[in-house]
């Protein structure tokens, strides 16, 4: 994937080594309880998060330098963030861009307190996207994804993809439609619905990540490919049956690999985000 000459926002807040606290197990338990918590179990960052920081590490805010990072990991978030941030502008009137927090070990948030190994996710109520990049690897060794480019964009993208749909009063919607919900099983399938047009955005920005930066930002041959592999990985079938043996479909909170990959790709062949009404049929 081409991107290190696309543009650079230099707005990126970095909290990276300021330290979060530790929590209880610390470590590898740490990130198997996140991992469990979100992708096994569908569990919402922000109740994963107050419930982290009650063995700890909860405490002030933390501030890091805003700006563009000198890292390489840094700067690719930096120039993704921006570009997704350009497609989103020349298809949402009025939209404006999440702010993008780097961390490690944990970080104060307006969900709560964020904990290490959390990985990628979206605050509603800071519109912040906050990323702990050590996730990537812990995707990719733990997991199975893709370690390419364009499969950890497709990461970032899901997320600003939830920003679009906090933009849009998509996910507060969601949210009236899980309350009312009759159980869980049914409050399920609105996540699910929000998670795989989060994916079909992803989708949509891929789609037109050349044109709006001029070819700096680009999918190369293959890049699609890797997408759909991390895609698959995470899906909830796939990701039940690699911790307990067995598939609880009324579990689902994602949608299933199958699912996923569908979405994603279909964000891309359209380009259009009028093509992600992944609530057809739903109340």
């Amino acid at each position: 994937m081409r991107w290190q000459g696309g543009r650079r926002g230099g707005d990126v807040e970095d909290r990276r080594g300021l330290g979060g606290g530790a929590v209880a197990g610390g470590g590898i338990g740490v990130a198997a309880l996140a991992l469990i918590g979100y992708f096994f179990f569908g569990i919402d960052p922000s109740t994963t998060m107050q419930v982290a920081s009650q063995f700890g590490g909860a405490g002030a805010a933390q501030q890091g330098t805003v700006g563009t990072p000198k890292d390489q990991a840094g700067q690719f978030v930096d120039v993704i963030g921006s570009n997704i941030d350009d497609v989103w502008s020349s298809k949402i009137n009025g939209y404006t861009p999440p702010k993008i927090v780097l961390y490690d070990q944990g970080t104060q948030t307006g969900c709560g307190f964020g904990q290490s190994a959390m990985g990628p996710f979206y605050c509603p109520n800071d519109q912040t996207v906050y990323l702990d990049l050590g996730f990537w690897q812990e995707m990719e060794t733990k997991l199975g994804a893709s370690g390419a480019d364009f499969a950890r964009a497709y990461v970032i993208a899901h997320e600003f993809g939830h920003h679009v749909q906090k933009l849009t009063g998509t996910s507060d919607k969601v949210q009236q439609a899980e309350q009312r919900a009759s159980g869980q099983a049914e409050a399920n399938t609105y996540s699910v619905a929000l998670e795989l047009q989060a994916d079909c955005y992803a989708g949509v920005w891929a789609a037109n990540a050349s044109a709006a930066s001029g070819g700096k930002v680009a999918l190369d041959p293959g890049d699609l490919e890797e997408g759909l592999k991390t895609a698959n990985a995470i899906g909830d079938d796939t990701l039940q049956k690699k911790a307990t043996g067995r598939v609880q479909p009324e579990g689902f909170t994602h949608g299933t690999s199958a699912q996923r990959v569908e979405w994603l790709q279909r964000g891309y062949q359209s380009g259009d985000p009028g093509a992600c009404n992944t609530f057809d049929g739903l109340q």
